[in-house]
């Protein structure tokens, strides 16, 4: 009894200094750069689409307006929001606006090996 009263005010202790680690949490559109930069004036929806996939917000008031919506929070801090707004006319891309949360594919994938393994890949799905 007396060795679990000591590790819990050990680990009491350590919650309080910042030494545990916390995870950086990405959420939303993760998007490559090369993509956006294909981005111009005069694509279609279904063009954009290819290239970036479905935005984070459909807004149903709003049909020509898209938002690809990104945030991180590193080592739990507040989160650092990007939003890439797309505004159409009918079909056609009209303008784009924001930025995007620049993510360095490789790197975000090191990052998230170092997890550990319990984040493994499901080989049965890959073997199609």
């Amino acid at each position: 009894m007396h060795k679990l009263v000591v590790a819990f005010l050990l680990a009491a202790s350590l919650a309080g200094c910042g030494v545990i680690y916390k995870v950086d949490v990405y959420q939303g559109n993760l998007l490559r750069k090369e993509n956006v930069d294909l981005l111009r004036p005069g694509l279609s929806k279904r063009q954009v689409i290819a290239l970036l996939g479905s935005p984070a917000v459909a807004d149903p008031f709003h049909h020509d307006r898209w938002d690809y919506i990104s945030t991180v929070s590193k080592d739990g801090s507040d989160p650092e929001i990007h939003n890439l707004l797309l505004t159409f006319e009918g079909d056609i891309l009209a303008s784009v606006e924001g930025n995007t949360l620049e993510v360095d594919d490789l790197a975000l994938v090191r990052e998230v090996r170092k997890l550990g393994p319990n984040l493994k890949r499901d080989d049965k799905k890959r073997r199609r």
